[in-house]
């Protein structure tokens, strides 16, 4: 085999492309702060990847030169692979991350729904994808999608939309540029996001004299943003003269670790704090300012307080619908103070911005605020407010003498979990329970993808999370709920953590379909039709399917369960088990949603029907949009 030819007089060394990657990835590190110190870890954890004509020859035998120092997991399915490598990412605050590498064509094309799940939720991951031939002398090749009118665009293009950098390697010196830009962006708390580097065949095989200080060990930080002195000013003013405050804690809050500072800040100043989807475990549901989850999956309890509040400080948080009720769920006169890292967040809604690091821009807040305090009386309200969700939740989450529920198996999972175990949950009915009914137990613990909101997420997330968790707690466990729906739609990473020794405890409750989207269809006046099982007019003979023996089929533990208290026991022994285990409980479809803490949502409705319900309900839908601020 022919070796890597170091040039000692000129201090360069002969590679491929390909090969010089790999090298430079493997010689990335990072300084993580932990509660012990900081703490230097490689960048990257390893990375996913199948491979193919596009990215095996070259790629494939540059990795297979550096598998003990970035460990390649063998995925099922391109999209399931960028799924992990996503929740990877999140499990470390996103100060690591993981590559997948993925052949040219439909290969490639399977990572796009992952690269826009990490666009949307900001989670870095670096995609290394097989491309067509830069020479094209071979054209057209197998796979390839030719454009008649403009033969340099191909399927990679359509990565640029949904990813932070991207860019096509055409020579291999490129690289010396272009691997330390996607770093820095994936690293960069304002323009986190998915980098793609496209890898023509051919050029991942063509040598270069790279010098050898490109390979030298890289110690990467990431930055923190301080506030701008005046912005933060303006804030304290405007926090200064508030008889409401809410604080509204986001995802950012985590990643930029700053859990302990905002909760020190709410605490000083009796601010009552509410959590978005994203940020769901920045506070344990016991804290006294913890007054629940807004929006539309929200609680009664956030809801009530976000209507009446006069100026609500949202820190590291993207504002999304379902946080702010498609902007219903505050008052039209509140103002907006928006702490965040990036630019384009703080500045939505005509909010007052603060663009900063959260812990840096809350630390100065906290300087400038001098001795304000929160009448006691609203910090009051907001406890009366939360005890009476908490009564709600206890109610809803029981089991007794009514139809199986998500909300039940959550209690039961919530009541025998290990306070540090992690909770994964995606797209359909379950982020909605999740995120009304869990009460966290430590914070970081919950991860209920939403951003995307996307479907398959959640074993393949699981399997990322699980990954990332055994590097530092092995002994937790990470468990995932999921629906029937889900399931089928990507099961194949439970395969994945039979074969890799992560172990997940996977929860399928099957309700018979798409059992949410049934709800809103029929919340929105129109008869069932194609999302429960039983109601699809091309199913002639609807019959379940048996999820116990498909996961015992793939090497996982796998039993069935009648009811909340038999999931309670078979839980217990998935805990016990050193294997993957799935537990299959069946739910109702219509009963047992949780029906409270939730806000207006804009839906587009049709405004003329020939049913009357469809109208009716298209009106009714409507009453509520004169709350709807205006951007203003």
């Amino acid at each position: 085999m022919n070796q890597p030819h170091e040039n000692t007089a000129n201090d360069t060394i002969r590679l491929t492309l390909a090969q010089a990657i790999v090298r430079w990835l493997s010689n990335q590190y990072i300084v993580i702060n932990t509660d012990a110190g900081p703490v230097e870890k490689r960048l990257f954890g390893g990375g996913f990847g199948i491979f193919g004509h596009g990215n095996v020859p070259c790629l494939g035998e540059a990795l297979y030169q550096f598998r003990d120092a970035l460990p390649l997991y063998r995925g099922q399915n391109e999209q399931s692979m960028g799924f992990a490598a996503a929740a990877y990412s999140k499990y470390h605050l996103r100060q690591r991350m993981m590559f997948c590498t993925a052949s040219a064509g439909p290969g490639t094309a399977n990572l796009l729904t992952a690269s826009a799940l990490a666009h949307a939720n900001r989670l870095p991951m670096l995609m290394l994808c097989g491309d067509t031939f830069l020479t094209r002398l071979p054209d057209p090749v197998l796979q390839q999608l030719e454009n008649f009118d403009d033969p340099t665009t191909g399927v990679n293009d359509a990565f640029k939309p949904v990813t932070r950098y991207w860019d096509r390697i055409c020579h291999p010196a490129q690289i010396i540029q272009s691997l330390p830009a996607a770093i820095a962006t994936m690293l960069d708390p304002a323009d986190c996001g998915p980098a793609f580097l496209g890898l023509p065949q051919d050029v991942q095989g063509w040598v270069y004299d790279y010098p050898n200080v490109f390979f030298d060990k890289k110690v990467h930080r990431i930055r923190r943003i301080g506030p701008d002195t005046n912005e933060i000013a303006d804030a304290a003013a405007l926090l200064k003269a508030a008889k409401r405050p809410m604080i509204i804690a986001g995802g950012g809050v985590q990643y930029s670790r700053a859990v302990a500072e905002v909760t020190g800040f709410a605490e000083k100043y009796q601010i009552p704090v509410v959590e978005t989807i994203a940020g769901r475990a920045n506070f344990e549901s016991t804290h006294k300012l913890n007054t629940g989850p807004l929006g539309v999956t929200g609680s009664d309890s956030a809801n009530a307080i976000a209507e009446q509040a006069d100026v609500i400080l949202a820190v590291g948080t993207r504002l999304q619908d379902f946080t702010t009720g498609s902007w219903t769920a505050f008052s039209k006169e509140a103002r907006f103070i928006s702490l965040n890292a990036a630019r384009h967040d703080a500045a939505k809604h005509q909010s007052l911005p603060v663009v900063a690091d959260a812990k840096l821009g809350i630390e100065a807040l906290d300087k400038a605020l001098g001795d304000y305090q929160t009448p006691a009386d609203w910090t009051a309200l907001a406890g009366s407010e939360r005890a009476n969700w908490d009564k709600y939740v206890a109610m809803n989450v029981a089991h007794g003498n009514r139809p199986n529920s998500y909300a039940q198996a959550i209690g039961v999972v919530n009541e025998l979990c290990d306070p540090h175990d992690r909770v994964v949950a995606a797209a359909g009915g379950l982020p909605a329970e999740v995120t009304a009914n869990w009460r966290t137990l430590k914070t970081g613990t919950v991860d209920v993808e939403f951003g995307f909101s996307c479907m398959g997420y959640e074993i393949a997330g699981g399997w990322g999370a699980r990954i990332a968790q055994s590097e530092s707690q092995p002994d937790k466990d990470t468990i995932i709920f999921t629906g029937d729906g889900s399931y089928l739609m990507l099961n194949s990473d439970l395969y994945s953590s039979v074969l890799s020794d992560k172990k997940l405890i996977v929860l399928v409750l099957d309700n018979g379909g798409f059992a949410v989207i049934n709800k809103l269809q029929n919340n929105t006046g129109n008869e069932s039709f194609n999302n429960l099982i039983k109601d699809c007019p091309t199913v002639p003979k609807p019959f379940a399917v048996d999820f116990e023996a498909h996961a015992a089929s793939m090497g996982a533990n796998a039993e069935t369960v009648s009811n909340p208290e038999e999931l309670g026991e078979a839980f217990k022994r998935a805990k016990a088990s050193n294997k993957s285990s799935v537990i299959v409980m069946q739910v109702d479809a219509y009963e047992g949603w949780t029906n409270e803490g939730h806000t207006w949502w804009e839906i587009g409705t049709p405004q003329v029907s020939d049913s009357e319900k469809v109208s009716a309900a298209h009106e009714e839908w409507e009453s509520s949009r004169s709350k709807q601020r205006r951007g203003v």
